[in-house]
């Protein structure tokens, strides 16, 4: 009996760190991350999304703080993913089309460096791909304006307040809700329909 309980927490061991290696992260901005946030959530392949600050050179900075643009700081998302059902280059994919990557420190009416457009990579091979794609998108004449999203080696990642987490849907009825989150959210549902989590 104790050989056959051994050798199921082996197997389930080593399962669990096969899975483990398929796991990957991704850290960027893309204006207020309540949206990003809602929309990176939904998508298949995702395993986690959390908002925080990234890129500036305060320590343990507020939300207060960053919105006030002097802490150098991007509101951000980290995602956890799963490298089987999603590569890298589909979640830049869908990164560079849920905002406008060709405004600086600008998204909408959100305005300064901590909306800025930015990718934060982890190893040569993220960054590789980030250029690599950028460069596309000018060279292809994609957007009327150039790409000026910033490729930076990743930084200290400082979580958001809890608040934050799941804004959208704790919150959907406010205005910034209603008025800015929504419409981007129904336009990424449609355009992404096919990479959807299927209990979306």
């Amino acid at each position: 009996m104790k050989t056959i309980l051994c050798f199921i927490l082996i197997n389930l061991s080593i399962n669990n760190m096969e899975n483990t290696q398929n796991i990957k992260q991704a850290s960027f901005g893309a204006g207020c991350f309540w949206c990003v946030e809602t929309i990176f959530s939904e998508l298949q392949g995702v395993v986690s999304v959390e908002p925080g600050y990234m890129g500036g050179h305060t320590k343990n900075p507020t939300y207060e703080e960053v919105c006030t643009g002097e802490t150098g700081h991007a509101e951000v998302v980290h995602l956890n993913y799963d490298s089987d059902l999603i590569s890298y280059e589909e979640i830049l994919e869908v990164f560079w089309k849920v905002h406008d990557p060709t405004t600086l420190n600008r998204q909408g009416g959100d305005i300064g460096t901590q909306y800025r457009s930015v990718i934060f990579y982890y190893d040569e091979n993220q960054r590789k791909i980030a250029e690599d794609l950028k460069k596309s998108l000018n060279e292809d004449k994609v957007y009327d304006n150039d790409v000026v999203t910033e490729i930076s080696k990743v930084e200290m990642f400082y979580k958001a307040e809890n608040y934050h987490k799941d804004y959208y849907n704790n919150n959907r009825f406010k205005g910034y809700c209603t008025m800015v989150i929504k419409p981007k959210l129904d336009k990424f549902r449609k355009v992404f329909k096919e990479k959807l989590k299927t209990d979306k």
